[in-house]
């Protein structure tokens, strides 16, 4: 196994999240591959955005369709969301996540196996496609983030990626689960939507369409637009080949995981 596919501060903190596997007494057959070799290969293939039949056994240490059933299982037991909330903890103790202001922002990807969360897009003519919808802190740390068909507009994504996000933890008193301020561009540009925020206690700053560029939000803004660039840098959210959206929703929040380790390393 390429121990740089998961290192050790990565594997500290998900070893205790994965589900006790069964041991079967009667009939035990060939022993299983080790879990850490199994991320290996998922993380193998959210980096390179390979196919699953083609991951390099000799270099991994398993075969890709191991990896997948590994994903496929440790996906259903919430293993994914469970692991971004608790680096989430970590960076709010060590003060390094600035929850009042907050940005959200969405981006389409191509399916191309269709799906769940799968819809012709109005900017790719009309190709199946999905979209990742993503809220960040000020620094551009992922918060949430969520997954949509192609032909949903950003705005009705607003408030499912509001309560999408984890309570988070690392502060004396009650957890957050919501920024104080949504900063967010013309296509979330509706009343309605923003007298829902006001009516949760948050306060929309969201650029009014008709109106010259120059309001002085992209100074705040443009982290997300990093955040998606950080993102997409792991190929295989570049375009959506899982046909599950389980599995494409695993995939994210395993990459937003990876960021907010980096972002933690970068701190000691």
């Amino acid at each position: 196994m390429n121990v740089n596919l998961v290192p050790d501060d990565l594997w500290d903190r998900i070893a205790p999240l994965l589900p006790v596997r069964p041991r079967r007494h009667r009939h035990p057959g060939r022993l299983p591959v080790p879990d850490r070799v199994a991320l290996a290969g998922i993380v193998y293939v959210l980096r390179k955005g390979v196919a699953w039949r083609d991951v390099p056994s000799e270099v991994v240490g398993c075969s890709g369709v191991t990896a997948w059933r590994r994903l496929r299982d440790w996906t259903e037991a919430g293993v994914w969301p469970r692991l971004h909330a608790a680096l989430l903890t970590e960076l709010r103790r060590a003060g390094l996540l600035d929850l009042n202001d907050c940005s959200v922002d969405g981006s389409h990807v191509r399916a191309l196996k269709r799906g769940d969360h799968v819809g012709p897009s109005p900017v790719d003519r009309a190709r199946p496609g999905s979209k990742h919808h993503l809220i960040v802190d000020r620094h551009g740390t992922p918060v949430a983030v969520t997954l949509a068909g192609g032909n949903r507009h950003d705005v009705t994504q607003l408030l499912p990626l509001l309560d999408a996000v984890p309570p988070i933890r690392g502060r004396r008193g009650r957890p957050r689960r919501k920024p104080r301020r949504v900063y967010a561009d013309r296509g979330y540009d509706f009343d309605k939507y923003r007298r829902l925020l006001w009516k949760r206690g948050i306060k929309p700053i969201i650029a009014r369409r008709g109106v010259a560029h120059g309001s002085g939000l992209g100074k705040v803004r443009w982290v997300v637009e990093r955040a998606f660039a950080w993102l997409h840098q792991f190929k295989r959210l570049r375009i959506r080949y899982e046909r599950r959206a389980a599995l494409h929703q695993g995939l994210l929040e395993l990459a937003c995981s990876i960021i907010c380790l980096r972002r933690l390393r970068r701190s000691f």
